[in-house]
């Protein structure tokens, strides 16, 4: 059975370490805040401005003056920071920040991203993407395997304007976990229940099987 979006963000929070600083981008990545494992200590960052950020509030808690940079209320951990985005983008672009959770529109099997624009189409800018690809010492892309037409969007080469080229490390979508190789995307885990063949099927880049390839563990 394919993952909804909460088990790709509950997935990812297993790659967090102790001690990691650590940055959530809008979309799934953000669920990634309410799954972080129980022992762990980790810093959440939001580009406009907070350092300490929480997991999102419960219904009827929010405020409305506290958000993160996709405009959704959340909450703050204790001994959080506020700040501008001029320090904010300075703790990105000096490698302060230890893992990055991006989503995206497809990625290439050499780890290019594509993450901002689609061509023809109205965009605000490209906000903080190209500074968190450019300068994080790890990046996680949090995605669906393919687009609504049933098509894959983990491609051979982006088609889509690049936010960022060879940085990806690991993909999850909702069939699988990826690690980005020398040689293209290695399969490592497998949504429960599903199969080898439907992954391979719908990956268009290059695609290295292991013998044993293990279904994910929550």
């Amino acid at each position: 059975m394919a993952l909804d979006k909460y088990q790709i963000a509950q997935r990812i929070a297993r790659e967090l370490k102790d001690g990691f600083y650590v940055n959530l981008g809008i979309g799934i990545p953000t669920l990634v805040a309410n799954y972080i494992p129980e022992g762990i200590d980790v810093v959440l960052q939001s580009e406009n401005g907070l350092l300490g950020m929480g997991p999102f509030p419960w219904e009827g808690e929010e405020d409305a003056d506290l958000i993160n940079a996709g405009k959704q209320t959340i909450t703050t951990m204790p001994g959080s920071a506020f700040f501008d985005s001029a320090m904010s983008f300075g703790m990105i672009r000096s490698g302060k920040i230890d893992l990055t959770v991006l989503g995206a529109m497809e990625v290439s099997d050499q780890g290019d991203i594509a993450n901002w624009k689609i061509p023809g189409k109205m965009v605000k800018g490209m906000g903080g993407a190209m500074d968190l690809v450019a300068s994080a010492k790890n990046i996680i892309v949090a995605m669906m395997h393919t687009n609504p037409k049933g098509e894959s969007k983990l491609l051979r080469e982006c088609t889509l304007p690049l936010t960022g080229r060879r940085c990806i490390k690991k993909v999850v979508t909702e069939l699988a976990m990826l690690e980005i190789t020398s040689l293209g995307f290695e399969l490592r885990e497998r949504a429960p229940g599903v199969s080898v063949d439907e992954i391979q099927t719908k990956t268009a880049g290059r695609l290295l099987i292991p013998s044993e390839v293990p279904e994910m563990q929550f």
